[in-house]
């Protein structure tokens, strides 16, 4: 990811997600912002964001699109509670990134039987990459 607009785009993606189950739980707010300060997003940057139309980019690099798609599961996961309408938008946004459906579906099951809800990166890789073989 190249560009401060290619960042404020992941970041509203994921903002836009955190909301969906119609409210903002603050161990979202607090991951949100872990990934603001890796993208290099200040806080307040982090903050307005919240307050602009969403505006969402194509990401072309598939390996930034399983990234991202990782990104907003455990964002899902992270308030402890997992709503219908979370599962559903998951599955909708990896579709709509180009993701082959059988790997999200792995990889989501995958993370709710992990303790912690995250997988190894190399596991994650992995299952989108078969669909190529």
């Amino acid at each position: 990811m190249n560009t401060q607009a290619e960042k404020i785009s992941l970041l509203s993606d994921m903002i836009a997600f955190a909301i969906v189950d119609g409210e903002l739980h603050e161990r979202e707010y607090a991951f949100l912002t872990i990934i603001a300060t890796e993208l290099g997003i200040s806080k307040e940057e982090l903050r307005q964001l919240f307050h602009e139309e969403h505006r969402s980019e194509i990401i072309k690099s598939e390996f930034e699109r399983v990234q991202q798609f990782y990104r907003l599961a455990l964002l899902m996961h992270c308030d402890g509670i997992l709503h219908e309408r979370e599962q559903i938008k998951i599955r909708e946004i990896g579709i709509n990134m180009g993701l082959n459906p059988h790997a999200i579906k792995r990889v989501l099951k995958a993370m709710e039987d992990s303790p912690t809800r995250m997988i190894d990166p190399n596991f994650l890789l992995e299952v989108f990459q078969e669909q190529h073989n």
